[in-house]
């Protein structure tokens, strides 16, 4: 799995909540190893791209008359899907690596909503890994976020009902998933999936339970949903997403008209009178 540091552009940043945001180009997958292929009896649906939009970061709240040295601020991690999705469909767990000074500073998150809350009174580096269910993704992916627990004005006294909040946008590329990967994700609203040329054999998609959207992780009645960021720069980003995939079906498309073509090269007729030497 290729991996890149993530939030190296930053766009204006919201005035509301002291809040920043963060986008990145894409995190692309590696193609899958034959060894990864034999241990699934699923078929590979090659030249195919499967894509989801994420977005992780940090809530942080002061805690005013309640703060002590050792805890001025209570905090919140998380990663979360673009739109408040559940991601539970492709990541398995997350590991939330904290400061050696915390108690057990490795977090690990067996279920979504993938988050943990803390308090404190310093900033530091939290390292985030993510792994994915076998069908999806082998390799595990890691995030590096910065907590953030100070406003960059900090002339006036800090607010203890608009939290400092830091988020980045991501988008996860998996290529040629298997066909049950496929099947699974290809109805959720968490995940881009390309538009499959005629041809292509498909189990039924799984059905989605939307009853037990909160049980699964559905982040979009979260307490500190009201400062989670929009990320305006992001909606572009994902008409890119789907054009992109539009584009690869309409090649596979073109490969497979192709392939119908193509044959053993034959001679034409001599013209009549002349004959080949």
């Amino acid at each position: 799995m290729s991996v890149r540091k993530a939030g190296e552009t930053e766009p204006p940043q919201p005035e509301e909540g002291g809040g920043s945001a963060q986008l990145s180009q894409p995190v692309r997958t590696s193609k899958p190893a034959e060894e990864e292929d034999k241990k699934s009896t699923s078929r590979r649906l090659k030249d195919v791209d499967i894509c989801v939009p994420i977005v992780y970061g940090t809530v942080a709240f002061y805690l005013g008359r309640k703060a002590s040295e050792s805890q001025s601020h209570k905090w919140t991690v998380y990663v979360r899907g673009a739109t408040n999705e559940d991601l539970g469909v492709v990541v398995k767990r997350v590991i939330f690596q904290l400061h050696p000074s915390f108690n057990n500073p490795m977090r690990v998150i067996d279920s979504p909503p993938f988050e943990l809350t803390e308090c404190g009174w310093g900033e530091f580096e939290i390292s985030i890994s993510l792994f994915f269910h076998n069908d999806v993704c082998e390799r595990q992916l890691d995030l590096y976020h910065h907590l953030k627990l100070y406003t960059e004005d900090e002339s006036g006294p800090q607010s203890t009902k608009k939290p400092v909040v830091v988020e980045s946008y991501d988008e996860i590329v998996f290529p040629d998933p298997f066909e049950s990967c496929f099947a699974c994700v290809q109805n959720h609203p968490a995940v881009i999936v390309p538009r499959l040329p005629a041809g292509f054999n498909l189990p039924n998609p799984v059905p989605i339970d939307q009853k037990n959207d909160r049980e699964r992780g559905d982040m979009k009645e979260h307490p500190h949903g009201q400062w989670f960021l929009n990320f305006s720069e992001a909606d572009e980003l994902l008409k890119h997403a789907a054009a992109r995939q539009e584009v690869q079906a309409h090649i596979l498309s073109v490969r497979g008209r192709l392939s119908m073509m193509d044959g053993p090269p034959q001679l034409s007729k001599p013209l009549s009178g002349y004959e080949y030497a």
